[in-house]
């Protein structure tokens, strides 16, 4: 039932991007511990942003937005959809291979346009080496994506989500290498990222061949099919190309303050825990359910389960949101200060934090409007509102610098993150009362921000009675486990009380019907 299936997919992703991501935590305190913020880490950030920047183009990004939708309603009619998946495949694969020779040679390039303030200095030589080494995991992770988007597409959502999980492990044993045999930590984290990229394709593969797509390449042909998802995929791409402008906006203004790109790469791993959870669900899980329900004429199921996605989304986020805002020290003191990372790393890290924590309900609900464009393979309004989104970070993030200092690109990503959310939320307006939240959704949503707030308050006051335990060596873990639960627990009995938050819902959704309801 289509109902239990979508549900059972938010859990299944959820479940396993949570166990990457708090992976993924592991090995940034670990790398925190060995490197800090000084050049070695500011060199590597930017390397391992390099793939990762033209991976939103090729991976979960732009080419897979494209592809899953027609992949999904090929699957739904029985036309060809393993004979479209492999010449996609193909073609990517040419694409990625002439991008990967490319940019090792012109990668001096890159990084001046990554971050010009490296130029004169040792982080320029180190960054060019480690992203020359780094840069091959684009081939490797795009061809992933590309398998991982046949298996969600086709209702398999466990073996794509746990793929990343593969990366933190690698990247966890790169840096206990580094530290019981004493190797350059900076190029020992850098040759572990093609080798992840590697563990994972290997692993999806398998996976797609047990699901019965056994997707070699083979000799291109432009067919018609092949034509439309690049017409499709032309306008995404240009508005993920918009999003990396935003991006390397902020890059450049920090690259010109030592240590800042240190500090928001630790930041922007801290807020990506909830959003990666919560927003990679979702994405994975709604963008081929709602083209299946576009292509068997659910209208009213349409409805629901994006309804449903946007509760979900703002039921972890919100709370997420408002804990980053008011307990952005402690988090940072506690999980990062160690080592290399020094009280004032963590102080100027902790800044960055609050600020992209008021950012964080914004990132998840782009995951939730942007598939009711991308299912009805509309990439082009989409671009626009990126381009208005890039007018708002640039404004901000260079306009404030000379003010404010780093912290101006993230409150630039900030704001921009909540302009393209609104543009977004406007646009579907157009798109008839299917594309709307229903009345559940608006009735939750004020009972989620008050439980929020209402924790947010017992936050600031259980700071205040664990502040000895949390500045304490030994024993401040025990103290931030103590802070985040009352928290949560907080939460929880807030929004029971009012309504707003009930795991019975969780239950009910996995065994009701599969008739649609508003």
């Amino acid at each position: 039932m289509a109902q239990i299936r979508l549900v059972r997919g938010f859990l299944t992703v959820g479940g396993w991007t949570a166990l990457s991501r708090i992976l993924g935590f592991v090995r940034d305190v670990a790398i925190a511990s060995v490197m800090g913020a000084g050049p070695i880490a500011e060199a590597f950030f930017v390397a391992f942003s390099l793939p990762n920047m033209f991976r939103r183009f090729f991976a979960e990004g732009a080419f897979n937005m494209a592809f899953v939708p027609m992949f999904a309603k090929k699957v739904e009619s029985g036309e060809g959809a393993e004979t479209f998946a492999r010449d996609a495949l193909t073609g990517l694969a040419i694409i990625l291979l002439a991008l990967t020779v490319l940019a090792h040679v012109f990668m001096p390039g890159l990084v001046l346009a990554m971050a010009a303030g490296f130029a004169g200095d040792e982080r320029f030589d180190l960054a060019v080496t480690y992203g020359r080494i780094a840069f091959p995991y684009i081939f490797f992770i795009s061809l992933s994506a590309l398998l991982s988007g046949v298996l969600n597409a086709t209702g398999r959502f466990g073996a794509a989500a746990f793929a990343p999980v593969l990366l933190n492990i690698i990247f966890i044993g790169a840096v206990l290498v580094s530290i019981f045999f004493g190797t350059d930590v900076g190029l020992t984290q850098s040759w572990a990222i093609p080798l992840s990229g590697v563990a994972q394709l290997a692993f999806v593969w398998w996976a797609a061949a047990r699901a019965g797509y056994n997707l070699w390449p083979r000799r291109i042909r432009m067919t018609p099919e092949l034509r439309r998802l690049a017409i499709i995929a032309a306008p995404a791409m240009l508005a993920q190309g918009v999003v990396q402008i935003n991006l390397l906006v902020g890059r450049q203004v920090s690259s010109f303050f030592d240590g800042a790109i240190a500090w928001l790469s630790y930041a922007d791993r801290l807020y990506q825990l909830p959003l990666g959870v919560v927003g990679i669900a979702i994405g994975v899980v709604l963008l081929p359910d709602l083209s299946r329900r576009l292509r068997s004429g659910d209208e009213g199921g349409s409805r629901w389960s994006l309804s449903r996605a946007g509760e979900f989304a703002l039921m972890l986020t919100v709370p997420s949101a408002v804990a980053l805002v008011v307990i952005p020290l402690p988090l940072v003191q506690v999980l990062f200060q160690r080592g290399a990372f020094t009280a004032d790393d963590a102080a100027n890290t902790a800044i960055a934090v609050a600020v992209y924590g008021l950012g964080l309900p914004a990132f998840v609900l782009q995951k939730v409007l942007q598939p009711i464009y991308f299912a009805r393979e509309n990439t082009r309004t989409p671009f626009y509102f990126a381009l208005f989104s890039l007018v708002v970070n640039a404004g901000l993030a260079i306009g404030l610098a000379p003010v404010i200092g780093f912290i101006a690109a993230a409150f630039g990503t900030t704001f921009a993150g909540w302009a393209m959310t609104l543009a977004l939320w406007v646009g579907t307006h157009r798109m008839g009362e299917t594309t709307r939240f229903d009345a559940r959704f608006w009735r939750r949503m004020w009972g989620i921000l008050a439980a929020s707030l209402i924790m947010g308050a017992e936050l600031w006051g259980a700071t205040i009675v664990l502040g000895p335990m949390l500045g304490t060596g030994g024993i401040d873990v025990i103290g931030l486990v103590l802070l985040i639960a009352s928290g949560v627990v907080t939460y929880f009995a807030a929004g029971h009380v009012l309504g707003a938050v009930k795991l019975s819902d969780i239950k009910k959704m996995m065994k009701r019907d599969g008739t649609a309801k508003g």
